[in-house]
C-alpha cells in the first residue's frame, strides 16, 4: 500500500465521517423533537385527567341539583296529603261533636 492509496482511503474515511456526523446531528434534532413531543403529551394527559376529575365533581353537583325538585315535589305531596287528612279528621270530629 503506497502513499496514494493511503491518501485515497483517508479521504474516503473523512467523507464517511462527515456523512456520519451529519446523520448524528440529524438524529439529535429528531431525538430532541421526540422528547418535546413526549413532554407535551404527558402534560396533555395530566390536563385531561384533571378535567375528568372536575367533570366527575360537576356531575355529582348536577345530580344533587336535579334531586332538589324531586324532593320539593315529595314534600309538597306530603304536605297536601297531611292537610287533606287533617281537614277530614277535623270535619269528622266537628260532625261528631255536633251530633253529641
Amino acid at each position: 500500500m503506497d502513499e496514494t492509496e493511503v491518501a485515497v482511503r483517508l479521504e474516503a474515511h473523512e467523507h464517511d465521517i462527515g456523512s456520519l456526523e451529519y446523520r448524528v446531528k440529524d438524529l439529535e434534532k429528531q431525538n430532541s423533537a421526540i422528547q418535546e413531543l413526549v413532554i407535551s403529551v404527558n402534560k396533555l394527559a395530566v390536563c385531561i385527567e384533571n378535567m375528568q376529575k372536575e367533570l366527575n365533581r360537576q356531575g355529582k353537583r348536577l345530580d344533587a341539583l336535579e334531586d332538589v325538585p324531586k324532593e320539593t315535589r315529595r314534600m309538597i305531596k306530603t304536605a297536601i296529603i297531611t292537610a287533606i287528612a287533617g281537614g277530614l279528621a277535623g270535619t269528622l270530629l266537628t260532625a261528631l261533636l255536633t251530633v253529641l
